[in-house]
């Protein structure tokens, strides 16, 4: 891998990582174009970039809701847990966030060999999943728009997002789609179901991370510059994704986003198939 390839597998990580088009797919993709093969070395820095991104966004929202959740265990041992989770946001928020990230962890677990048989699997795997995430997203912007938010959410809202981030362990399932498309669903109003949504990110990408810890070092020897500038653009495009997304979901439609993952999705389907035969 040389310098160019690792900035811009970087890039699509960070873009795609937030974007609700699927990262595991595009890097396949990208990478069978570029005719290279990704380390898990590598895979290892462009999560740290896409968690830096999203901790560095989300950095007063993770502050208030670290202070707050450190506050509630307090709260339990003087017995008044109920009454600080019903009066203060980000510790509900905080909480939800644990509870909404269990499912993703079982099914990690679980299922870890299955999954990674699949990411190994031909591309019209990924490919098929992508153009399901394009209809689910499309499908979830013609619920009743929702008024769910900071002030309201509940742990059943959560549980059912994080049942969706869940099922975005399938190549080419998006897991911003399938989370967003899960809040909309359930009534979240469009702009927290985004951010709720990149926040719950954090947890999947520290644990897949941490994971993968094992292997920086032989990156860190064989490809130092093309992983090291690939990480900085990982940072970089993540930042403007979440910023892009959010602006996005606010003002327009992401209908876009549902075309772009059905023609990738086709294209891709076709050719791998005519490939095989």
């Amino acid at each position: 891998m040389d310098i160019i390839q690792g900035i811009i597998i970087g890039i699509v990580q960070g873009l795609t990582e937030f974007l609700p088009v699927s990262s595991s797919a595009h890097l396949v993709f990208i990478q069978n174009i570029l005719g290279v093969e990704s380390s898990l070395a590598f895979d290892t820095f462009l999560h740290l970039g896409t968690l830096i991104a999203v901790l560095w966004f989300f950095r007063y929202d993770i502050y208030k809701m670290l202070k707050s959740w450190w506050l509630s265990l307090g709260d339990i041992l003087q017995g008044r847990f109920t009454e600080g989770f019903g009066e203060d946001p980000y510790k509900r928020l905080a909480w939800y966030v644990i509870i909404a990230t269990i499912p993703v962890g079982i099914v990690g677990v679980l299922f870890e060999d299955s999954v990674d048989a699949l990411f190994a699997g031909a591309l019209y795997v990924p490919a098929f999943f992508l153009f399901v995430t394009g209809t689910i997203l499309y499908l979830s912007q013609r619920m009743t728009s929702g008024n769910i938010n900071y002030d309201n959410i509940t742990k059943k809202e959560a549980l059912f997002m994080g049942l969706g981030q869940a099922c975005a362990i399938l190549p080419g399932l998006s897991r911003s789609g399938t989370t967003i498309a899960a809040g909309l669903t359930i009534g979240l109003d469009k702009e927290f179901a985004a951010k709720f949504s990149f926040i719950l990110s954090i947890p999947a990408i520290f644990g897949a991370f941490v994971l993968q810890l094992k292997d920086i070092g032989s990156a860190m020897d064989a490809n130092f510059l093309p992983v090291f500038l690939g990480f900085i653009a990982a940072i970089i495009s993540g930042y403007l994704a979440i910023k892009w997304m959010l602006d996005l979901i606010q003002n327009k439609s992401l209908d876009i986003f549902s075309y772009y993952c059905w023609a990738v999705g086709i294209i891709v389907f076709m050719g791998s198939i005519a490939h095989i035969f």
